[in-house]
């Protein structure tokens, strides 16, 4: 299958660089004698130093089997995972300690995340005890910790409460000074407002911009929530059945859908203001296929209103904006050097933005 990469982002300024990665899972056979579910297949990414790239999708269509496989919790069956130019799935020993420490993950859940039997600064500097040569001293350790709390808006007296006396929002704001404790290049945020009220959704995303503008950390933003993405990320990838489907600037994307399950998705996002609502909702007909059996050629055919024969026998090739009969320049990328890659894996891409607006009957399967 023609796989859609991912290069807006040049070899200098890449701080992760994930090339054809594909994961197999063994599973209870299927209707069809097939036990072997493909979580991940093909996928490509980029992800720039500074910069936050969302991650989105139906549930069970990858994302966070993405996300374990980056943490190297899970191993690729194959392609290469390429962090600062060092492919660490190949490291070993001391090697691997250090490289783990440069890559940290914030959960969906913060109350499941948290030990109960442990203080907040017990949390916050537990990863101290695997990284012993980072802070030497207990004088440093101390002084590091009171110094996270204050950066995530919790005072240092706080250091000494247990997770039960905080909000659900204060319990976030500890589990990202947990994952800035080691000082991370990148950090994988994993729903991480999901859990909580809007107003502390607020909150959190703008102590997360926040954070990334004083230290330059990356971010890879995983998550359901259209309008929180298009508020935190530079770069957004659609994923759908293991595949990564459409990429682009938040703009582009958002705006501008090549993909037709990418306009769906953004015609369901609710929007404020009445202007900027589609004209008719795209409603996608069907159930989301299984990824023990997925459907030939294009994975999306079964519910694409624009499916043809061809979808279902071939698999679709990657087309950029402009390969689409797009009109528009391409949105220029966040360093000011070349334009940001637009593109989607579709025979049939949307040749202009009105054409998301538009859908005809649905193709049968």
């Amino acid at each position: 299958m023609t796989a859609l990469l991912d290069r807006p982002v040049s070899g200098a300024d890449a701080a992760l660089e994930v090339r054809d990665v594909t994961k197999t899972f063994q599973v209870a056979r299927s209707a069809s004698g097939n036990n072997r579910l493909r979580a991940l297949d093909g996928i490509n990414l980029t992800v720039g130093r500074g910069e936050t790239l969302g991650l989105v999708g139906e549930s069970g269509c990858g994302k966070s089997t993405l996300a374990r496989t980056l943490m190297l919790l899970e191993k690729p069956d194959s392609g290469t995972v390429a962090f600062e130019g060092q492919d660490p799935f190949g490291l070993k020993g001391k090697e691997l300690l250090a490289w783990r420490r440069r890559v940290q993950m914030v959960f969906q859940d913060p109350f499941a995340s948290l030990n109960a039997r442990m203080t907040a600064g017990e949390i916050i500097s537990e990863p101290w005890a695997t990284h012993r040569g980072l802070y030497k001293t207990a004088r440093e350790r101390e002084a590091r910790l009171h110094e996270l709390l204050q950066l995530v808006g919790l005072r240092p007296s706080d250091a000494k409460k247990s997770p039960q006396e905080f909000s659900g929002g204060q319990r976030q704001r500890i589990g990202i000074a947990r994952a800035l404790a080691l000082n991370p290049e990148l950090i994988i945020l994993d729903e991480p407002v999901s859990a909580l009220d809007l107003s502390i959704q607020a909150q959190v995303l703008n102590l997360l911009n926040e954070l990334q503008e004083k230290l330059g950390v990356s971010y890879i933003f995983i998550s359901h929530d259209l309008s929180v993405v298009r508020h935190v990320t530079d770069r957004v990838a659609v994923m759908y059945l293991g595949r990564i489907i459409e990429t682009g600037t938040t703009e582009d994307v958002f705006e501008r859908p090549l993909h037709p399950y990418t306009a769906a998705l953004m015609s369901a996002s609710p929007k404020l203001d009445p202007a900027a609502r589609p004209a008719e909702r795209i409603v996608l007909k069907g159930e989301l296929p299984s990824p023990l059996d997925p459907p030939s050629g294009c994975r999306f055919r079964t519910r694409c209103w624009k499916a043809q024969d061809i979808c279902a026998q071939q698999a679709p090739p990657r087309r950029t904006a402009t390969e689409a009969g797009r009109g528009v320049l391409p949105a220029p990328s966040l360093r000011g050097d070349a334009p940001a890659a637009h593109a989607a894996e579709c025979h049939f891409p949307l040749a202009d933005p009105v054409s998301a607006g538009h859908r005809p009957a649905p193709a049968g399967e």
